[in-house]
C-alpha cells in the first residue's frame, strides 16, 4: 500500500465545510479504487493561523508542507484579517511565492446536468503565477508598489523571459495532449514592452511545437470572445492578473464559479485550490458548493500520478471525478446551481455514486 502525505489547510469562511467534504469524497474514492492510502496532515492557515501562531500562514505550516506530496488549500478571507496582516501577501500568494508555484491551471468545462451560459465548452486557462501585475509577489524582496506622495502610487508589472518560457512550455505541452491549439492573451498594443515580451516569447516557444496551432488576442477582446464562442478555445496562456480575471469569467460561463477548479504547481510541488473565495456570507450554513475544491483535488491526483508514475492514483482520480459528474447529472445540486442540496447532502450523493 503506497501512502501519500497530503497537507490540509481548511482556511476561512466556507473553507472548513468544503475541505471536509473533499477529504470525505477522496477517502471514499481511494477505498473504492484500492492500492493508495492518504496520510492527512492538518495545518493552520487563515484565522486559525492568526489565533494559534499570530500569522495567517505561519512558518510551521510552510515547513510541514515541504514534507508533503501536495496539499489542499481551502479559501482564505484575508480582506478581514487584522490591519497588521494587510501589508503581507495573503496565504495563497505567500505559498505560491515561497514554493515557486509558477503554473496555475484552471479548466472550464460544461458538465451534464449543469446549465451553461455559453453552450458546450472545454478549455483550460494556463496562468503565469509568480509575476506580471501581481505586485505582492513579483519581487524577490519587497513589494512592487510605491506611494510617491499621498496622491500618487506607482505599481510595477514584471515580465521575465524565464517565467514566460516555462509557462508557455506548460501550455504547449498541455495542448499536445488535448486539441493542439494555444491562444496567447496579452495587451501588446498598449503595454508594448511588458506584455509584448510575453507575446514574443510565447510565440518563440510555440515554434518548438509545430503541431500546435497558435493565435493571440488582446485581453479586452478575449473577454468578448469567451462569451461569444467559448467552444472555440482549447488552451489559453496568459499573465497573472489577466489569467485570474479570465478564469473567473470562464468558470461562471460554464455553470458557476463554485464549480471552478485549479491547481498551482512547480516542478516538484502542487497545491489544489478552488478558484473561488471564502464566501463569508454563507459560511457555516451548510449550503456551499464543494465541487470546485473536489475537482481541484482530482487535478492534484493526476499531477501526483504523473510525477510518481503511479497509475493507481489515476484510478482514484477517475473514480472521484466520475462520482462528482454522476451526482450532478442525476440532479444533486447545491443552491448556486439551482438545486436544494446542502453541502453534506451533495457530498453524500457523490459518495453513494462512488460506492456503486
Amino acid at each position: 500500500m503506497t501512502v501519500y502525505r497530503i497537507g490540509v489547510l481548511y482556511g476561512d469562511g466556507i473553507g472548513p465545510e468544503i475541505t471536509k467534504a473533499t477529504v470525505e469524497v477522496l477517502e471514499a474514492s481511494a477505498n473504492k479504487a484500492g492500492g493508495v492510502e492518504f496520510d492527512w496532515v492538518k495545518l493552520p492557515m487563515g484565522w486559525e493561523g492568526i489565533e494559534k501562531h499570530g500569522d495567517p500562514i505561519p512558518q510551521v505550516t510552510k515547513d510541514e508542507l515541504k514534507k508533503t506530496h501536495g496539499w489542499l488549500m481551502g479559501p482564505h478571507d484575508s480582506a478581514a484579517y487584522p490591519a497588521q496582516h494587510q501589508t503581507n501577501r495573503n496565504p495563497s500568494g505567500e505559498l505560491r511565492h515561497v514554493f515557486d508555484l509558477y503554473s496555475n491551471i484552471r479548466p472550464a468545462k460544461t458538465m451534464e446536468g449543469v446549465q451553461s451560459v455559453v453552450g458546450e465548452a472545454d478549455l483550460v486557462i494556463v496562468r503565469e503565477n509568480t509575476e506580471g501585475y501581481y505586485c505582492d509577489r513579483n519581487m524577490v524582496i519587497g513589494v512592487g508598489e510605491w506611494q510617491i506622495t499621498p496622491d500618487v502610487v506607482v505599481s510595477a508589472g514584471v515580465f521575465t523571459r524565464k517565467a514566460v518560457e516555462r509557462i508557455a512550455h506548460t501550455a504547449f505541452k498541455m495542448a499536445m495532449q488535448r486539441r493542439k491549439k494555444v491562444t496567447i492573451v496579452h495587451k501588446a498594443n498598449v503595454i508594448k514592452l511588458g506584455t509584448g515580451l510575453f507575446l514574443k516569447v510565447c510565440r518563440e516557444v510555440g515554434e518548438q511545437y509545430p503541431e500546435v496551432a497558435v493565435d493571440d488576442f488582446h485581453i479586452d477582446a478575449m473577454t468578448a470572445h469567451l462569451v461569444r464562442r467559448a467552444y472555440f478555445f482549447d488552451v489559453i496562456v496568459t499573465e497573472n492578473m489577466f489569467g485570474d480575471i479570465l478564469s473567473d469569467l470562464a468558470g461562471e460561463l460554464v455553470g458557476s464559479l463554485g464549480l471552478a477548479p485549479s491547481i498551482n504547481t512547480s516542478e516538484d510541488q502542487a497545491m489544489a485550490q478552488a478558484a473561488h473565495g471564502s464566501a463569508p456570507d454563507i459560511a457555516g450554513k451548510n449550503i456551499a458548493n464543494p465541487v470546485g475544491l473536489m475537482l481541484s483535488t482530482v487535478m492534484l491526483l493526476d499531477w501526483l500520478a504523473n510525477r510518481h508514475e503511479d497509475r493507481r492514483l489515476i484510478e482514484v482520480a477517475r473514480t472521484m471525478e466520475n462520482g462528482i459528474f454522476q451526482a450532478l447529472a442525476e440532479g444533486a445540486k447545491t443552491r448556486d446551481l439551482g438545486g436544494a442540496a446542502s453541502t453534506t447532502e451533495f457530498t453524500q450523493a457523490v459518495v453513494e455514486r462512488i460506492a456503486r
